[in-house]
This record gives C-alpha cells, structure tokens and sequence, in this order.
C-alpha cells in the first residue's frame, strides 16, 4: 500500500515524515498564485534530503506547460503531480509531457463527482502513471478535508489499470475503511495529517495514518 503525505513545507519536516516510512512525499509548488505554495528552491531544498527509496512528488495546480517543464528541470521530482482542473489540462498534454520527459512519472487528479468521473479517468488510463482520486468543492480539487462517493472510486478502480491513490478528506480515523472499501494501490492524506492550526504536519497523525493504511492487505 502506497502512503503519499502532502504537503511538507520545510527539509526537516520531510526528514521526519521519511521516518515514518511514508512512500511519496509531496510539496505544493508554484508561483504565489495558490496559498502554500512553496518555489523552487525552497522545493529543491526539501527534495535533496530525501533518501533514493522516497517518491518525491512536485504538486502543480498550474495549467501551463512550461511551467511543468521548469518544474522538472529545476527540481527533478520521480513524480509529477497534475492537480487543475480536467479542462485545464488534457490526457493529450499530459502525453506530451511524456514524450519530453519519460523519465518523470506522470500523476493525474481525478475529481470524483458523479459517474462522468469515470469516463475521465478511462481517458487516462496507461496515459498517466498515477491516478489520484480527490474531492471537488467548487471549482477546488483536494485540500478540502471532505471525503467523496467511495462508490464512484471503487467503480474506477475495477475498471482502469493505471495504479489508483485514494485522497480526500482521509486520515487516522477513516483511512482502513477506505481501504476496504475502494482497494486502491495507494491512500494520500493532507489536510487529517496536518497539525490543528494548520501550520505543518502532525507526526503523530502522520505515524498513525501510515500504521493503518499498511496494517491493511489490498485484496
């Protein structure tokens, strides 16, 4: 079971989610156009004190292409992370990005809704690399702390290849039972992992999280 943990704001902080055994670590980056976005350098910084067996995954909310190609140039992430919205970026951009980079995994955010989810996330499928399945509040996919129709992402599940990791509003109290319910190759946690006031991650929610979800045998 894949553990992703978004979003680690400072090298010491990823140190310590490395610790707990966390699989992919991932930072927002960007431009100051979205809160807690964090440069490149500052994601460079962070990225350069993981260790070679951590995923280190670059979040972009952007719908630039060349802001995904200074991305992956400046900080050398293994995953790329697509978060905009599906008409924002395309299953042909991201084939492009491919064609450039194919060394970069490709992760791309799937907004569970209703049943046209998952006619979108087939346009995807052995496209992306990653499917990362999150909740839409508005026109804000992720970072909501809301869970979506499981039931949906099941259904998204059965019927892709492309590996399939579960976020939305997961966290110590609920993570096992997504789990069971979804079977996903991977489970992402941000907004239960962070600490009350929202100003960095709470390890303790983070080891918990990550003791749960791989407590857990997909079936």
């Amino acid at each position: 079971m894949i553990v992703q943990i978004y979003e680690v704001s400072n090298p010491e902080e990823a140190k310590e989610i490395e610790k707990l055994g966390v699989d992919h670590i991932g930072v927002l980056i960007g431009k100051g156009e979205y809160p807690r976005e964090l440069n490149l350098e500052e994601t460079k910084k962070i990225f350069e004190v993981l260790s070679k067996k951590t995923k280190k995954v670059a979040l972009s909310l952007s719908k630039k292409m060349e802001d995904f190609r200074e991305i992956i140039q400046e900080t050398h992430p293994h995953i790329l992370h697509l978060g905009a919205l599906p008409k924002d970026v395309t299953p042909l951009d991201v084939k492009k990005l491919k064609q450039r980079f194919p060394d970069i995994k490709i992760m791309r955010t799937i907004p569970v809704t209703d049943e046209n989810s998952i006619d979108l996330a087939k346009k995807y499928d052995g496209i992306a690399d990653y499917l990362l399945l999150d909740t839409l509040k508005k026109e804000q996919v992720g970072a909501t702390g809301q869970i979506h129709n499981w039931q949906i992402s099941k259904k998204i599940v059965g019927l892709v290849k492309t590996p399939v990791i579960l976020a939305g509003g997961l966290g110590p109290d609920n993570v096992e039972e997504a789990i069971k319910t979804v079977k996903p190759a991977g489970v992402d946690s941000k907004t239960k992992t962070d600490k009350t006031n929202g100003q960095g991650k709470d390890l303790e929610k983070v080891k918990e999280f990550v003791l749960k979800a791989k407590s857990i045998i997909k079936i």
